[in-house]
This record gives C-alpha cells, sequence and structure tokens, in this order.
C-alpha cells in the first residue's frame, strides 16, 4: 500500500492545448507508484483559467471537488460544480474552464493504453 499527502506530489504547470491558470499532479503512476492499470490526477484550474480543447485515446473519469466551471465540446457546453461527475468517452475532444471565483478543483482517472 502506498499512502501520500496530495501536496507530496510535485505540481506541474499545464502548457498543452492553449491552457491557462492550470496546475496537474500525477498522484498515482504506473512509474512511481507501480500502478497497473490507472493513473490519478489532480487538477487546479485558477478562476478565468481553461484547459483548451483536445482529445485522447483515454477515457477519464472526472469528480469535481471545488468550484464550479464548465466543461465543452465542439458541439455543448455543460456546468460543473462540487460533487459533479463526468465520463469522458475516448478520443471526444473536450475543454475545461473554470467561471468561478474559487479554484476548480477536480480528480481524474485514466487506464493505461497497451
Amino acid at each position: 500500500m502506498i499512502k501520500k499527502h496530495f501536496s507530496e506530489v510535485e505540481e506541474q504547470e499545464v502548457l498543452e492545448y492553449g491552457s491557462t491558470g492550470t496546475t496537474i499532479r500525477w498522484l498515482i503512476t504506473k512509474e512511481k507508484d507501480k500502478a497497473p492499470r490507472f493513473s490519478l490526477r489532480r487538477f487546479e484550474i485558477q478562476p478565468g483559467g481553461e484547459i483548451g480543447i483536445h482529445n485522447h485515446a483515454q477515457e477519464h473519469e472526472i469528480y469535481i471537488l471545488t468550484g464550479e466551471g464548465e466543461v465543452y465540446t465542439h458541439f455543448e457546453t455543460n456546468e460543473i460544480s462540487v460533487d459533479d461527475v463526468l465520463f469522458v468517452p475516448p478520443d471526444e475532444p473536450h475543454g475545461y474552464r473554470n467561471t468561478g471565483d474559487e479554484n476548480l478543483i477536480f480528480l481524474c482517472v485514466i487506464p493505461y493504453l497497451k
């Protein structure tokens, strides 16, 4: 078993996809924790910040911890807030925007692709 506090994990700025005001912490990974199937990530988006629209081959399971904002595709926008849960299918273009006054923080689980 591995136990750690999120603050022990390096915080990195997210620069891809035209992102602004966003950081990521790779909380659980194959490389550091020997997790065989999934990574667990923690994103923090400052007010007015966003992760620009992008897509991945892997699905995403997301749980909103704090804040409020929007998740969007090329065709729709949905409001998100505390305790919302999202499923983003593989290859679906998506982005996130903080529309609130506090940091939008969420956990994101992704599977390893073979």
